[in-house]
Formats: C-alpha cells, sequence, structure tokens
C-alpha cells in the first residue's frame, strides 16, 4: 500500500542541504572559475549532487539556493591549471578554455563535472568517452565556438580611420576575441588594427610601433571607446576609407550575374548577421552611382 504524504514526513528527516542546490559563485574569469573549483575540493563539496558553478554576473538570486562567493586566488588557479594540464593534456585544456568562452549559463557546471570526471578516472582519456553527457556537452559546445571563430577570421571588415589604425566592430555569439588576436597579429603586422566587440564591451589592439622584425607586437586590450564611434564608424573613416568602399561596393554589385542569384545558399556561407559589418553589404537602394553602364 502506498504511503501518505504525512507518513512519508514522520518517518523521514532531510536537511535544509539536501533540498536546495549549493552553488557558488565565481568571478566572471578563466582564473575565477579555476578558483572555485579549487574552492570545492578544498570544502570537500564535490560529491554534492546539486552542485553549481555560475559566474557571478549570470546568477539570479533565489530564496532557498545557497550561493557562496569565492574570490579569485591566482594560487590556488595555478595550482588547479597545473593538475588538469597533467588530467588532460593540450588538447583538453583546449577543449575546457573554448568552452569556457562559450559563455553558456551552465558552462561553468558542465565543465566542473567534467573535471570531475577527469580526476576521478586519472587513467581514462574522458574526452573521448561521448557517452558522458558533460563531455558530450563540452565537445558539442567547443564545435560551436570554432565554428564561430573560423567564421570571425574570415569575416572581419577593417575600415581605415582618420588616426591611420584599421578598425573592425564584431559582435560574435562567443567570446572569441583571445582565439582570433593571433590569427591577426601574425598577418597584419605593418599595421595598427583594432577589433572591438560590441557585446562584451571590450577590444584587443595591435601597435605595430612596438613590433621588431623578428617578433610582432603584443596585443593590448582595449575598453571604454566612444560610444558615437562605436554607433558611426564611418564619422572616422579616412578618405581613401570612404573611396575604397565606393569601389568594392561597385564590384560586388556588378560582378554578381542576375540570373545565377541564390539567395538561400549565399546566407548559407555568409550567415545575415554578419551583414552588418560587411561594407559591401551596406549598399543604399538608390546607389545607381555604383552600377556599371553596360
Amino acid at each position: 500500500m502506498l504511503q501518505s504524504l504525512s507518513e512519508i514526513a514522520e518517518t523521514q528527516t532531510y536537511h535544509l542541504g539536501q533540498l536546495t542546490p549549493s552553488i557558488v559563485l565565481y568571478e566572471p574569469s578563466f582564473e575565477g572559475w579555476l578558483s572555485a573549483v579549487f574552492y570545492v575540493y578544498a570544502n570537500k563539496l564535490q560529491n554534492d549532487d546539486s552542485l553549481q558553478l555560475i559566474a557571478q554576473d549570470c546568477y539570479v538570486p533565489s530564496l532557498i539556493a545557497q550561493a557562496t562567493s569565492v574570490t579569485t586566488d591566482e594560487d590556488n588557479a595555478e595550482r588547479v591549471l597545473t593538475k588538469l594540464h597533467k588530467l588532460l593534456g593540450r588538447s583538453g585544456m583546449r577543449n575546457i578554455l573554448w568552452g569556457f568562452l562559450s559563455e553558456k549559463d551552465n558552462i561553468g557546471t558542465t565543465l566542473f563535472q567534467v573535471v570531475k570526471y577527469a580526476i576521478d578516472y586519472p587513467s581514462r582519456h574522458i574526452m573521448e568517452d561521448l557517452g558522458n553527457l558533460n563531455v558530450l556537452e563540452l565537445v558539442q559546445t567547443v564545435k560551436s565556438v570554432g565554428r564561430e571563430k573560423h567564421r570571425m577570421e574570415a569575416f572581419v571588415r577593417f575600415e581605415h580611420t582618420t588616426d591611420d589604425i584599421y578598425f573592425a566592430r564584431v559582435d560574435p555569439d562567443f567570446n572569441v576575441l583571445p582565439l582570433i588576436g593571433e590569427h591577426f597579429r601574425q598577418r597584419y603586422q605593418d599595421q595598427h588594427w583594432a577589433i572591438y566587440d560590441l557585446s562584451r564591451g571590450y577590444g584587443i589592439y595591435y601597435d605595430k610601433s612596438q613590433s621588431t622584425p623578428s617578433r610582432p607586437a603584443t596585443l593590448q586590450t582595449i575598453t571604454d571607446l566612444d560610444d558615437a564611434v562605436l554607433r558611426n564608424p564611418a564619422s572616422i573613416h579616412s578618405e581613401d576609407e570612404q573611396r575604397y568602399q565606393k569601389f568594392w561596393q561597385g564590384y560586388f554589385i556588378n560582378v554578381n550575374i542576375k540570373e545565377r542569384k541564390n539567395p538561400r545558399l549565399h546566407k548559407q556561407y555568409l550567415p545575415q548577421r554578419y551583414w552588418k559589418y560587411l561594407s559591401e553589404k551596406q549598399v543604399l537602394p538608390n546607389a545607381e552611382h555604383l552600377q556599371k553602364r553596360r
């Protein structure tokens, strides 16, 4: 016979910690997450099934959840990083870092569960175990981040400014600036350039004056750019940039063969969400002057 709720309540006792999730909040940085992992193991919380690791800027306070904030500790973060390198190797750490840069809401918890799996079974190649749901989610996330990285490297458009800086605005789905910086640093060593992430409010800047014949300059982080410039970059375009954009738009219009247009295929290879930063897509409807006279 089934027990009534009152009988169950009389025969079983639950602690508050068994009924509410335990949440560890970390500062929104990779070192912050590593510090949270150290805190979990230092306080023997790793076997708590309800444990969640959440970035402080993503956490929504709850009346029933128990949340503890962990400050970033460089020494603790370094200890965890060294341990993970030994367990996961270079490729495994790449997955962890790229997964973290996805900034998904639950990524802190997913990464922790993958790390716990690696610590519990140090002899296994855990990144190959797609039967583990946390590993599977991480691998799929890394694939999405890699796709976005590749597209950013292909679709970034620099615009020459009056300060002789080539400036580009981006709005990627994931925080891929740390992943694409080296690509551009190696290819554009002879000019000043900057790429700014509008969603995350920061960018990377390359100052060619700090480079040497044997080594390109170190990338710098930039913040707090003028909002007017971010909204209307054309206001700082050099004369060369204005002419170049007109030439490029004219070429883009006239090289097309109307009878062979395939909008669906075009959007497949060049997703529409990138169009707002491509100069060839900024042609006004009345731009007859760009059309070749036949």
